[in-house]
C-alpha cells in the first residue's frame, strides 16, 4: 500500500482549512470532496481533478466540522457561531439550521444509516443526536464529569468534546475529550459503556476500522495513535512517529490502513498488520487538519483517493493504491 500526490491546490481557500470529508456517489455524479475553512466558507471539489464545483456561504465565523450524509445527497456544516447548517448538496438549498449554544461545534457525523446526525458539544460536556428526518434533537449523551474535583481543578474546562465516530453498525459512538479520555455509548441505550484510557491529551478524531467494528482509531496531542478494543476496553497498540500533535486519523476503505494528519505539517500511512508508520508525505508547510480517504462505490471508481487540508490554506490529493 502506498499513497502518490495526484494534484495539490494552493489557496483552495482564503483562509486556513480545518475540515475536509468526501460526499458519496449518487446515480447523478461521483463522490466529490467537501472542505470547510476558517474563511466563512464549504467548498465542493470534483474527486479526481480538484475543480471547484462550488463555494457554500451561509456561516458568519469559520467552518470548524463537516459531515456527509452516506446518501450523498445531504451535507452538514458547522461552524465557530454555534449553529450547524445543513444543505443539498447539489443545491446549496438549506435544509434545516441547528443550534448548538452555548458551544461551537469541533466534530459530527452522520450515523451509518443516515438516520441520525452525531454532533460533538464542545463544552457543554456532551454529543447530541438529531433525527435526519425532522431534524429535531432526540438525544444528549452527556460526558461524565471527573469524580470528586478538587476546588482548584477547572474540570469544567476538560470535559470539552472534540470528536465523535459511529461503528459500522451503528450500535455505538464513541467520543474523545480534552482531558484524552474516549467514551463509547450504546445509543440504542442512550448509555455510557465505558471510559477508554491511553491518551493524556486532548483526542482530536476518531475513526473505527470498517472492517472489525471493536477496533476505534484515536489520534491526540501526545502523539500517538492509539488502537482500542472498543467493546473489551482494552489498549490494542499504540503508533508513534509523528513528532506533534495527531490532529485527524482516517481509515482505508479496505481496513488494511489508517492515514494521519499532525502538526507537524505531515501527512502519514500506516500499515495496520506493522502497525508502524510506512510513508509520510511532506505536500503542506502548516499544520495538517484533517484527512479523508474516499469512500468506495460510484460508477468506474476503482483507484483509492485521500485528501488532506491544511493552515496553509492548500487542499491535497493522493491515489491510494
Amino acid at each position: 500500500m502506498k499513497l502518490a500526490g495526484l494534484k495539490s491546490i494552493e489557496n483552495a481557500h482564503e483562509d486556513s482549512v480545518w475540515a475536509a470529508t468526501w460526499v458519496p456517489a449518487t446515480q447523478e455524479r461521483p463522490a466529490l470532496l467537501l472542505t470547510g475553512s476558517l474563511d466563512e466558507t464549504v467548498k465542493l471539489w470534483k474527486a479526481d481533478e480538484l475543480d471547484l464545483v462550488r463555494t457554500n456561504t451561509g456561516h458568519s465565523l469559520g467552518v470548524a466540522a463537516v459531515a456527509a450524509h452516506p446518501s450523498g445527497i445531504i451535507a452538514a456544516s458547522s461552524s465557530l457561531d454555534s449553529f450547524v447548517r445543513v444543505f443539498d448538496v447539489d443545491t446549496n438549498a438549506t435544509i434545516a439550521v441547528l443550534e448548538a449554544p452555548p458551544s461551537e461545534v469541533w466534530g459530527m457525523q452522520f450515523e451509518p444509516k443516515g438516520t441520525i446526525l452525531a454532533v460533538a458539544g464542545g463544552s457543554s460536556a456532551s454529543v447530541k443526536l438529531w433525527d435526519t428526518a425532522s431534524w429535531r434533537l432526540i438525544s444528549t449523551l452527556s460526558i461524565p464529569r471527573p469524580e470528586a474535583p478538587k476546588p482548584s481543578d477547572k474540570t469544567s474546562s476538560k470535559k470539552f468534546v472534540l470528536s465523535v465516530a459511529w461503528s459500522p453498525n451503528g450500535k455505538r459512538l464513541a467520543c474523545g475529550s480534552m482531558d484524552g479520555t474516549i467514551c463509547v455509548f450504546d445509543v440504542d441505550r442512550s448509555k455510557l459503556l465505558h471510559q477508554l484510557e491511553g491518551h493524556n491529551m486532548p483526542v482530536r478524531s476518531l475513526v473505527f476500522s470498517p472492517v472489525d467494528p471493536r477496533v476505534l482509531f484515536s489520534g491526540s496531542d501526545d502523539g500517538h495513535v492509539n488502537m482500542h478494543d472498543a467493546e473489551g476496553k482494552t489498549l490494542v497498540g499504540s503508533m508513534s512517529g509523528h513528532t506533534s500533535w495527531v490532529l485527524s486519523v482516517d481509515a482505508s476503505p479496505d481496513g488494511g490502513a489508517i492515514a494521519t494528519g499532525s502538526s507537524d505539517r505531515t501527512v502519514r500511512l500506516w500499515d495496520l498488520k506493522m502497525r508502524a508508520a510506512i510513508q509520510t508525505m511532506s505536500n503542506h508547510n502548516d499544520q495538517v487538519w484533517s484527512v479523508a480517504f474516499r469512500p468506495p462505490g460510484g460508477t468506474g471508481v476503482r483507484a483509492g483517493r485521500l485528501a488532506s487540508v491544511s493552515d496553509d490554506k492548500s487542499v491535497s490529493l493522493y491515489d491510494y493504491s
